[in-house]
Protein backbone atom coordinates (compact mmCIF):
# COMPACT_ATOMS: atom_id res chain seq x y z
CA UNK A 1 0.00 0.00 0.00
CA UNK A 2 1.67 3.32 -1.04
CA UNK A 3 2.62 5.61 1.93
CA UNK A 4 0.38 9.12 1.46
CA UNK A 5 1.55 12.37 2.80
CA UNK A 6 0.88 16.08 2.67
CA UNK A 7 2.57 17.99 -0.37
CA UNK A 8 4.68 20.88 1.17
CA UNK A 9 3.22 24.36 0.36
CA UNK A 10 6.25 25.34 -1.77
CA UNK A 11 5.58 22.32 -4.30
CA UNK A 12 1.73 24.00 -4.48
CA UNK A 13 3.76 27.44 -5.35
CA UNK A 14 6.22 25.75 -7.62
CA UNK A 15 3.31 24.10 -9.56
CA UNK A 16 1.40 27.56 -10.01
CA UNK A 17 4.48 29.95 -10.55
CA UNK A 18 5.55 26.80 -13.76
CA UNK A 19 1.90 27.09 -14.92
CA UNK A 20 2.42 30.75 -15.33
CA UNK A 21 5.81 30.29 -16.96
CA UNK A 22 4.18 27.98 -19.32
CA UNK A 23 1.21 29.28 -20.30
CA UNK A 24 3.22 32.76 -21.10
CA UNK A 25 5.62 30.47 -23.49
CA UNK A 26 2.91 28.59 -24.69
CA UNK A 27 1.69 32.16 -25.89
CA UNK A 28 4.61 32.38 -28.17
CA UNK A 29 5.26 28.61 -29.24
CA UNK A 30 2.64 26.85 -30.80
CA UNK A 31 2.02 22.92 -30.18
CA UNK A 32 4.91 22.34 -28.40
CA UNK A 33 3.97 21.64 -25.04
CA UNK A 34 6.40 18.71 -24.46
CA UNK A 35 9.40 20.74 -25.42
CA UNK A 36 8.07 23.35 -23.09
CA UNK A 37 7.88 21.34 -20.30
CA UNK A 38 11.25 19.59 -20.78
CA UNK A 39 12.76 23.53 -20.85
CA UNK A 40 11.25 24.40 -17.31
CA UNK A 41 11.97 20.79 -16.05
CA UNK A 42 15.93 21.44 -16.71
CA UNK A 43 15.75 25.21 -15.81
CA UNK A 44 14.49 23.56 -12.20
CA UNK A 45 17.38 21.23 -12.15
CA UNK A 46 19.51 23.94 -12.05
CA UNK A 47 20.59 22.42 -15.51
CA UNK A 48 21.38 23.14 -19.19
CA UNK A 49 19.46 22.30 -22.31
CA UNK A 50 20.20 22.10 -26.32
CA UNK A 51 17.96 22.37 -28.77
CA UNK A 52 18.84 21.52 -32.18
CA UNK A 53 16.65 21.07 -35.43
CA UNK A 54 17.01 22.55 -38.75
CA UNK A 55 16.28 26.05 -39.23
CA UNK A 56 13.19 28.10 -38.49
CA UNK A 57 11.66 25.53 -36.70
CA UNK A 58 11.80 28.33 -33.16
CA UNK A 59 14.69 26.78 -31.14
CA UNK A 60 16.00 30.71 -30.86
CA UNK A 61 11.92 31.49 -30.31
CA UNK A 62 11.60 28.92 -27.43
CA UNK A 63 14.67 29.76 -26.05
CA UNK A 64 13.60 33.86 -26.08
CA UNK A 65 10.56 33.22 -24.47
CA UNK A 66 11.37 31.22 -21.67
CA UNK A 67 14.10 34.65 -21.22
CA UNK A 68 11.74 36.88 -21.46
CA UNK A 69 8.64 34.86 -19.28
CA UNK A 70 11.35 35.54 -16.34
CA UNK A 71 12.30 39.18 -14.89
CA UNK A 72 16.40 38.61 -14.88
CA UNK A 73 19.07 39.20 -16.64
CA UNK A 74 19.28 37.64 -20.49
CA UNK A 75 22.01 37.71 -23.03
CA UNK A 76 22.21 36.77 -26.27
CA UNK A 77 25.06 35.72 -28.23
CA UNK A 78 24.86 34.88 -31.69
CA UNK A 79 27.88 31.61 -32.32
CA UNK A 80 29.93 32.97 -35.60
CA UNK A 81 33.21 31.15 -36.84
CA UNK A 82 34.75 34.14 -35.89
CA UNK A 83 33.70 34.30 -32.28
CA UNK A 84 36.22 34.52 -29.67
CA UNK A 85 35.94 32.68 -25.98
CA UNK A 86 36.99 36.36 -24.59
CA UNK A 87 33.68 37.43 -26.65
CA UNK A 88 32.04 35.04 -24.70
CA UNK A 89 33.37 35.06 -20.97
CA UNK A 90 34.96 39.08 -20.85
CA UNK A 91 38.30 40.19 -21.08
CA UNK A 92 40.91 42.46 -18.99
CA UNK A 93 41.03 45.66 -20.28
CA UNK A 94 43.84 48.00 -19.96
CA UNK A 95 42.36 51.52 -18.34
CA UNK A 96 44.65 54.32 -18.62
CA UNK A 97 43.08 56.69 -16.16
CA UNK A 98 43.25 54.19 -13.07
CA UNK A 99 46.44 52.71 -14.70
CA UNK A 100 44.87 48.93 -14.14
CA UNK A 101 43.60 46.29 -15.90
CA UNK A 102 40.02 45.85 -14.88
CA UNK A 103 37.89 43.15 -15.98
CA UNK A 104 34.66 43.86 -18.98
CA UNK A 105 32.31 41.20 -18.04
CA UNK A 106 30.91 39.45 -21.04
CA UNK A 107 27.46 37.52 -21.67
CA UNK A 108 27.93 34.95 -19.81
CA UNK A 109 27.06 36.87 -16.78
CA UNK A 110 23.98 36.70 -17.10
CA UNK A 111 20.69 34.25 -15.19
CA UNK A 112 19.69 32.85 -18.74
CA UNK A 113 22.50 32.84 -21.65
CA UNK A 114 21.10 32.01 -24.88
CA UNK A 115 23.58 30.97 -27.42
CA UNK A 116 21.93 31.09 -30.98
CA UNK A 117 23.69 28.21 -33.36
CA UNK A 118 26.55 26.97 -30.91
CA UNK A 119 28.02 24.61 -33.80
CA UNK A 120 28.98 27.34 -35.78
CA UNK A 121 31.79 28.49 -33.43
CA UNK A 122 35.05 26.86 -33.45
CA UNK A 123 35.71 23.93 -31.10
CA UNK A 124 38.04 26.23 -28.95
CA UNK A 125 35.21 29.12 -28.62
CA UNK A 126 32.87 26.02 -27.66
CA UNK A 127 35.09 25.34 -24.92
CA UNK A 128 34.78 28.86 -23.13
CA UNK A 129 31.57 27.98 -21.94
CA UNK A 130 33.09 24.84 -19.95
CA UNK A 131 33.66 25.85 -16.73
CA UNK A 132 30.66 28.19 -16.30
CA UNK A 133 28.24 25.04 -17.03
CA UNK A 134 29.52 22.91 -14.80
CA UNK A 135 30.67 25.23 -12.02
CA UNK A 136 28.73 28.15 -12.10
CA UNK A 137 31.97 30.11 -12.51
CA UNK A 138 34.82 31.97 -15.13
CA UNK A 139 38.24 32.17 -14.50
CA UNK A 140 40.30 35.02 -16.82
CA UNK A 141 43.60 35.65 -16.17
CA UNK A 142 43.99 33.59 -13.14
CA UNK A 143 40.98 35.30 -11.19
CA UNK A 144 37.69 33.20 -10.65
CA UNK A 145 34.54 35.03 -10.81
CA UNK A 146 31.28 33.68 -9.48
CA UNK A 147 28.21 33.63 -11.65
CA UNK A 148 24.65 34.20 -10.39
CA UNK A 149 22.03 31.51 -9.54
CA UNK A 150 19.92 30.69 -11.17
CA UNK A 151 22.20 30.39 -13.73
CA UNK A 152 21.30 28.44 -17.33
CA UNK A 153 22.81 28.04 -20.99
CA UNK A 154 19.76 27.44 -23.84
CA UNK A 155 21.92 26.66 -26.80
CA UNK A 156 20.62 26.09 -30.50
CA UNK A 157 22.35 24.38 -32.45
CA UNK A 158 21.35 23.01 -36.35
CA UNK A 159 22.46 19.46 -37.65
CA UNK A 160 25.43 18.45 -37.99
CA UNK A 161 25.23 17.93 -41.89
CA UNK A 162 24.05 21.22 -42.66
CA UNK A 163 27.22 23.63 -43.99
CA UNK A 164 28.89 25.78 -42.10
CA UNK A 165 28.80 23.55 -39.09
CA UNK A 166 30.96 21.84 -36.25
CA UNK A 167 29.96 19.29 -34.05
CA UNK A 168 29.95 19.78 -30.67
CA UNK A 169 32.76 17.73 -28.90
CA UNK A 170 31.65 15.01 -26.16
CA UNK A 171 32.52 16.97 -23.55
CA UNK A 172 30.39 19.83 -24.42
CA UNK A 173 27.46 17.58 -25.01
CA UNK A 174 28.08 15.75 -21.78
CA UNK A 175 27.65 19.62 -19.63
CA UNK A 176 23.77 19.86 -21.16
CA UNK A 177 21.15 18.27 -18.93
CA UNK A 178 18.53 17.74 -21.83
CA UNK A 179 18.71 17.93 -25.56
CA UNK A 180 15.19 18.53 -27.30
CA UNK A 181 14.19 18.63 -30.57
CA UNK A 182 11.73 21.03 -32.16
CA UNK A 183 10.42 19.19 -34.84
CA UNK A 184 7.70 20.38 -37.72
CA UNK A 185 4.32 21.97 -35.96
CA UNK A 186 1.36 20.48 -36.85
CA UNK A 187 -1.06 22.14 -39.63
CA UNK A 188 -3.26 23.34 -37.28
CA UNK A 189 -0.82 24.80 -35.09
CA UNK A 190 1.15 26.24 -37.92
CA UNK A 191 -2.32 27.79 -38.96
CA UNK A 192 -2.28 28.85 -35.85
CA UNK A 193 0.87 30.68 -36.12
CA UNK A 194 0.25 32.31 -39.21
CA UNK A 195 -3.11 34.65 -37.60
CA UNK A 196 -0.97 35.08 -34.51
CA UNK A 197 2.53 35.66 -35.80
CA UNK A 198 1.01 37.77 -39.31
CA UNK A 199 1.16 41.16 -38.01
CA UNK A 200 3.52 40.94 -35.18
CA UNK A 201 5.56 38.62 -33.14
CA UNK A 202 3.92 37.77 -30.11
CA UNK A 203 6.99 37.84 -28.11
CA UNK A 204 7.19 41.31 -28.28
CA UNK A 205 4.42 41.55 -26.26
CA UNK A 206 5.53 39.05 -23.79
CA UNK A 207 5.72 40.26 -20.20
CA UNK A 208 7.56 38.64 -16.93
CA UNK A 209 5.32 36.37 -15.02
CA UNK A 210 8.05 35.40 -12.88
CA UNK A 211 11.18 37.37 -10.94
CA UNK A 212 14.34 35.92 -10.07
CA UNK A 213 13.68 35.29 -6.32
CA UNK A 214 10.76 33.05 -7.13
CA UNK A 215 12.57 31.01 -9.22
CA UNK A 216 15.41 30.69 -6.78
CA UNK A 217 13.08 29.60 -4.35
CA UNK A 218 11.63 26.87 -7.01
CA UNK A 219 14.64 25.10 -7.33
CA UNK A 220 15.74 24.97 -3.70
CA UNK A 221 12.03 23.07 -3.43
CA UNK A 222 12.80 21.30 -5.99
CA UNK A 223 16.65 20.11 -4.01
CA UNK A 224 14.08 18.50 -1.39
CA UNK A 225 12.02 16.68 -3.59
CA UNK A 226 12.96 12.69 -2.05
CA UNK A 227 14.45 9.76 -4.14
CA UNK A 228 14.98 6.66 -2.66
CA UNK A 229 18.07 4.18 -3.07
CA UNK A 230 15.73 2.18 -5.07
CA UNK A 231 14.88 4.59 -7.59
CA UNK A 232 18.40 5.80 -7.09
CA UNK A 233 19.80 2.31 -8.19
CA UNK A 234 17.35 2.31 -11.30
CA UNK A 235 19.45 5.42 -12.04
CA UNK A 236 22.37 3.78 -12.31
CA UNK A 237 21.17 0.74 -13.96
CA UNK A 238 19.74 2.84 -17.17
CA UNK A 239 23.19 4.44 -17.33
CA UNK A 240 25.04 1.41 -16.66
CA UNK A 241 23.11 -0.52 -19.62
CA UNK A 242 24.57 2.50 -22.27
CA UNK A 243 27.92 1.56 -21.30
CA UNK A 244 27.39 -2.34 -21.81
CA UNK A 245 25.07 -1.95 -25.06
CA UNK A 246 26.76 -3.48 -28.25
CA UNK A 247 25.07 -0.83 -30.31
CA UNK A 248 27.10 1.97 -28.65
CA UNK A 249 31.05 2.73 -28.39
CA UNK A 250 30.40 5.34 -25.87
CA UNK A 251 27.93 5.02 -22.90
CA UNK A 252 26.50 8.11 -20.61
CA UNK A 253 28.88 9.33 -18.21
CA UNK A 254 28.53 9.58 -14.20
CA UNK A 255 27.76 13.28 -14.69
CA UNK A 256 24.52 12.04 -16.64
CA UNK A 257 23.55 9.64 -13.45
CA UNK A 258 23.30 12.84 -11.42
CA UNK A 259 21.73 15.07 -14.06
CA UNK A 260 19.13 12.55 -14.83
CA UNK A 261 18.22 12.37 -11.17
CA UNK A 262 18.41 15.99 -10.68
CA UNK A 263 16.15 16.46 -13.95
CA UNK A 264 13.57 14.20 -12.29
CA UNK A 265 13.18 15.49 -8.72
CA UNK A 266 11.96 18.77 -11.16
CA UNK A 267 9.81 16.59 -13.18
CA UNK A 268 8.27 15.20 -9.96
CA UNK A 269 7.59 18.79 -8.99
CA UNK A 270 6.21 19.82 -11.84
CA UNK A 271 3.50 16.42 -11.16
CA UNK A 272 3.08 17.82 -7.89
CA UNK A 273 4.95 15.67 -5.87
CA UNK A 274 7.54 15.80 -3.57
CA UNK A 275 8.94 11.57 -4.25
CA UNK A 276 10.56 10.66 -7.79
CA UNK A 277 8.92 7.46 -9.16
CA UNK A 278 10.72 5.49 -11.45
CA UNK A 279 7.99 6.89 -14.32
CA UNK A 280 10.01 10.27 -13.87
CA UNK A 281 13.36 8.61 -15.06
CA UNK A 282 11.86 6.38 -17.85
CA UNK A 283 10.54 10.19 -19.21
CA UNK A 284 13.93 11.50 -18.83
CA UNK A 285 16.22 9.14 -19.99
CA UNK A 286 16.33 9.44 -23.63
CA UNK A 287 16.10 14.13 -23.87
CA UNK A 288 18.74 13.53 -20.91
CA UNK A 289 21.22 10.34 -22.22
CA UNK A 290 20.70 10.34 -25.53
CA UNK A 291 23.10 13.41 -27.11
CA UNK A 292 25.70 11.92 -24.50
CA UNK A 293 26.06 8.58 -26.53
CA UNK A 294 27.91 7.57 -29.68
CA UNK A 295 26.42 4.79 -31.74
CA UNK A 296 28.58 1.96 -32.56
CA UNK A 297 29.95 1.34 -36.80
CA UNK A 298 27.27 -1.52 -36.77
CA UNK A 299 24.23 0.20 -34.81
CA UNK A 300 25.45 3.27 -37.80
CA UNK A 301 25.28 0.91 -40.58
CA UNK A 302 21.73 -0.47 -38.84
CA UNK A 303 20.36 3.33 -38.93
CA UNK A 304 20.05 2.83 -35.03
CA UNK A 305 19.74 6.36 -33.44
CA UNK A 306 21.31 6.32 -29.78
CA UNK A 307 17.09 7.64 -28.69
CA UNK A 308 16.05 3.89 -30.30
CA UNK A 309 18.85 2.40 -28.08
CA UNK A 310 17.54 4.41 -25.10
CA UNK A 311 13.99 3.06 -25.63
CA UNK A 312 15.09 -0.64 -25.91
CA UNK A 313 17.12 -0.19 -22.74
CA UNK A 314 14.07 1.17 -20.88
CA UNK A 315 12.10 -1.60 -21.72
CA UNK A 316 14.70 -4.35 -20.59
CA UNK A 317 16.04 -2.57 -17.64
CA UNK A 318 13.94 -4.44 -14.77
CA UNK A 319 11.68 -1.64 -12.63
CA UNK A 320 12.15 -1.49 -8.92
CA UNK A 321 8.92 -1.58 -6.88
CA UNK A 322 8.55 1.60 -4.61
CA UNK A 323 5.89 2.68 -2.46
CA UNK A 324 6.36 6.64 -2.08
CA UNK A 325 7.98 8.32 0.26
Amino acid sequence: MAVTHDVPPQLDELVTTAHRIREAIESVIEGKSDAVRLTLTVLLAEGHLLIEDVPGVGKTMLAKALARSIDCPVRRVQFTPDLLPSDITGVSAYNQQTREFEFKPGPVFANIVVGDEINRASPKTQSALLECMEEHQVTVDGVTYQLDSPFMVIATQNPIEMEGTYPLPEAQRDRFTARVAMGYPEPTAELEMLDVHGGTSPLDKLQPVATTSEVRTLIEAVRGVYVSQAVKKYAIDLVVATRHSPDLRLGASPRSTLQLVRAARAHAALAGRDYVIPDDLQDLAVPVLAHRLLPSVEAQGQRRLPEQVVTDLIRRVPVPETRGR
